[in-house]
């Protein structure tokens, strides 16, 4: 017999139930033994803080890859100092607008921008540009940034050695004899340009001025040769070729002077040559004569003069004489040899570098002389700082000199340029 409805419900329902126990009947019996049923897990949350360390480690290792994939890390800043500039020549802006440089010297030329300013005792023949200046350069060694910037003061830039021997234009003007020493229009002088670099030390200092050479050819020669670059040459300008020899002595490294034939007591008794400045004379002749001496050659620092004790003491004749220097920008050396020279006085006041001989070493023509007097030159040194000591280029002086100048520096005396012990009015 069929059961009714609910009855039949109720057998549908039944087997549904079986059915859900067979099912879990044959999950129980394919589970490893031993194994209890675990409830399903919950979603796990991650905190913040585990966030933010993850990150902080994984920015910490992005940084020190980037570092160490660099090509050069940490660089240092003297990468971007400027040691010796391939040129020391310094264009004029002002020409630099008209007369663009060629492209093969335009590497060895110094761009120039005005920073403003001014500069003790500048230019006195009309130059305005003579504050510090910012100057591009390239570098010797050519490993360096293209173009590194250098504080530029005018007064304080020598002459590259490696081309002493050529004339800076910007520091040349015609005459009617020949070349002249002139200021430059941004204020720089022969006295900063062709001086001789040095240590700039405060031990005792020495400097040699050897002079008349150019008189002598193979005197001239054999000094520039065997000399010291430390050693400052003076040329007398009687000689001959002496273009050559400022060249020949330039490269070597010596810093020059050009000697000036000054009027001695006895004139013309005793007589200096040609062209000497005397007292007599206008301040127009003399002036004449002066140029002429400076017009012989080119690339020196001042004059030194050759006798004129009798001129140097005369206020008329030597005021004209140091307006001259001061306004071409070039050193007076006194030689020492008159007590009444009003050389020293006269500098100061026209703003004229200014050195005096302290000893004559070779006075008499004798080794052992000429190293008695050397020895109290460096004795002079150490006592005061600094002594200037002045000899003639004879082949006996030469040689001397050579010799103690090797040894005085074994004893701690630095041999120095005489623009390295002149006192500039300029400079204060």
């Amino acid at each position: 017999m069929l059961p009714g409805p609910q009855g039949l419900g109720s057998l549908i329902r039944g087997n549904r139930g079986w059915g859900c126990g067979l099912a879990d009947i044959g999950s129980d019996i394919e589970r490893p033994l031993g194994q209890a049923v675990r409830p399903p897990r919950a979603a796990r949350r991650i905190s913040a803080g585990v966030v933010a360390a993850t990150l902080l480690v994984l920015a910490v290792i992005g940084v020190s890859g980037a570092i160490a994939l660099r090509e050069r890390p940490f660089r240092k800043p003297e990468e971007v100092a400027v040691l010796t500039p391939k040129a020391t020549e310094v264009v004029d802006p002002a020409t630099l607008a008209t007369e663009p440089a060629p492209k093969a010297e335009a590497a060895s030329k110094a761009s120039i921008s005005e920073t403003g300013g001014s500069k003790k005792g500048g230019s006195k023949t009309g130059g305005s540009k003579t504050g510090p200046q910012i100057i591009h350069m390239q570098t010797e060694a050519g490993d360096g940034p293209p173009g590194a910037i250098v504080i530029h003061d005018p007064s304080t830039t020598g002459q590259n050695l490696r081309i002493a021997h050529i004339p800076d234009r910007a520091l040349v003007e015609s005459g009617e004899t020949g070349p002249l020493p002139v200021r430059a229009a941004d204020g720089r002088r022969p006295f900063d340009v062709y001086a001789r670099p040095w240590s700039g030390a405060r031990g005792a200092r020495v400097a040699i001025v050897i002079g008349g050479l150019a008189v002598s050819q193979t005197g001239t020669q054999a000094a520039i040769a065997k000399l010291p670059a430390e050693v400052t040459l003076g040329f007398a300008p009687q000689g001959n070729s002496i273009g050559r020899w400022m060249q020949a002595a330039r490269q070597s490294g010596h810093e020059i002077v050009m000697q000036v034939p000054l009027e001695p007591f006895d004139y013309p008794n005793v007589n200096p040559g040609r062209n000497t400045l005397t007292v007599v004379a206008t301040p127009d002749e003399n002036l004449e004569n002066l140029r002429w001496a400076l017009s012989r050659t080119t690339n020196y620092t001042g004059v030194m003069n050759y006798m004129g004790a009798r001129f140097s003491a005369d206020a008329a004749a030597m005021a004209p004489l140091m307006a001259e220097l001061g306004r071409r920008g070039l050193a007076y050396v006194d030689d020492g040899s008159s007590a009444r020279s009003l050389a020293p006085e006269l500098a100061l006041k026209n703003g004229v570098p200014f050195a005096a001989g302290d000893i004559s070493i070779d006075a008499v023509r004798d080794r052992g002389a000429i190293l008695k007097k050397l020895d109290e030159l460096e004795a002079t040194a150490r006592a005061k700082g600094f002594a200037v000591g002045i000899g003639s280029a004879f082949d006996m002086t030469v040689d001397t000199v050579s010799s103690w100048v090797i040894e005085a520096k074994k004893r701690g005396i630095e041999i120095v340029p005489i623009s390295a012990v002149a006192v500039d009015p300029e400079k204060g």
